[in-house]
């Protein structure tokens, strides 16, 4: 569930099925689906937004469900607006089930593990592809782009794992320092000034300049379409790892395969917030409560395991990671179809 301005149906369209191919290329037992409202948020109060969020989940009461279809919280969305929507469900369907949201707080059925999810499935792959290909952690400079949630514990989690994140930026644009950024220092200026303009970790960078900088590994972590036509050739890194949602163009991924850049699919690299929801529904439908240990060691398994099914297929089909992850999508869909 998505609320944005550039909201708009195809969008969602597209998105859903993104999503069916993501569950499958992580293997778990979801389709795909996406909802959205078309709102800025910051334009809401406090109370608008719960009225926003309850007449929504009101309305789509009838299609959802924990055998249906399992909202769960994307952009501009949270634990607050899954909670406000999982309770405004329960009054009009009568329905106590826990499971029909996922992302909800921990004391209305959440699970552990839920909040830095996205961001740790994509530090276990990062380290699985590090292991895969021979580099170490310590000789791995990291930068990137976007500080939300997403950002910010990639960042915080690959610092802890031994890499050294070098920058990091926000729509305002970035900060890079070569020996390492102080990722709590940084991400504290930006909670209190708003942005990272101004911030004297080190050296102030263009968004544009981050994304070109000699680094190892290079992760888009905002928006979609920064690496395209345009840029592609000028692209340093060497891996890249799509913790956006298409976070590279068509176009651009013909000019990476060429210069033999690794890119990690966002399919892949940030299916761990939707492997973790998978986690909180299957809790929430067996009534169980699972450890922030368990949340974790089961779902690096699940991004390990799955790293190395698509890395199989692009090395058995001499093709791109993308390419390898959708074929394996697209088959296990089929099958089950079939």
């Amino acid at each position: 569930m998505r609320f944005s301005p550039e909201v708009s149906k195809e969008e969602v369209m597209a998105l859903s099925m993104w999503m069916t191919w993501k569950c499958a290329v992580v293997d778990i037992p979801f389709g795909g689906g996406k909802g959205g409202v078309v709102v800025d948020t910051r334009d809401l109060s406090a109370g608008e937004l719960e009225r926003l969020s309850r007449v929504f989940a009101a309305s789509i009461a009838d299609v959802i469900g924990e055998n249906k279809d399992v909202p769960a919280p994307d952009m501009y969305t949270n634990q607050q607006v899954m909670a406000w929507m999982l309770d405004e469900y329960r009054r009009v369907s009568g329905n106590n089930s826990l499971a029909v949201f996922t992302g909800k707080p921990l004391e209305m059925g959440g699970s552990e593990g839920r909040t830095e999810a996205t961001g740790l499935g994509g530090v276990y792959v990062l380290e699985e592809m590090a292991k895969t290909v021979g580099f170490s952690p310590a000789k791995t400079r990291i930068a990137i782009q976007g500080m939300g949630n997403v950002g910010y514990y990639f960042a915080k989690l690959a610092k802890e794992a031994g890499y050294r994140v070098v920058a990091l930026s926000d729509s305002k644009g970035g900060v890079y320092n070569g020996e390492g950024l102080d990722i709590e220092g940084v991400m504290a200026y930006k909670e209190e000034k708003g942005s990272l303009e101004g911030c004297k970790s080190g050296r102030q960078i263009t968004n544009d300049e981050l994304l070109e900088l000699e680094v190892e590994v290079l992760v888009p972590a905002a928006v979609e379409s920064v690496i395209r036509l345009d840029n592609a050739e000028k692209i340093k890194a060497k891996y890249i790892v799509e913790m956006a949602n298409g976070p590279v163009d068509p176009q651009a991924d013909d000019i990476l395969w060429s210069r033999e850049i690794v890119s990690i699919p966002d399919v892949l690299a940030n299916a761990g917030g939707v492997t973790v929801s998978y986690f909180e529904w299957k809790q929430n439908v067996d009534n169980e409560k699972w450890s922030g240990r368990e949340v974790y060691e089961k779902l690096e398994a699940i991004m390990k395991s799955s790293f190395a099914a698509v890395w199989q297929t692009s090395r058995e089909y001499k093709i791109d990671l993308r390419t390898a992850a959708y074929i394996l999508a697209v088959k296990r869909v089929v099958e089950q179809m079939k």
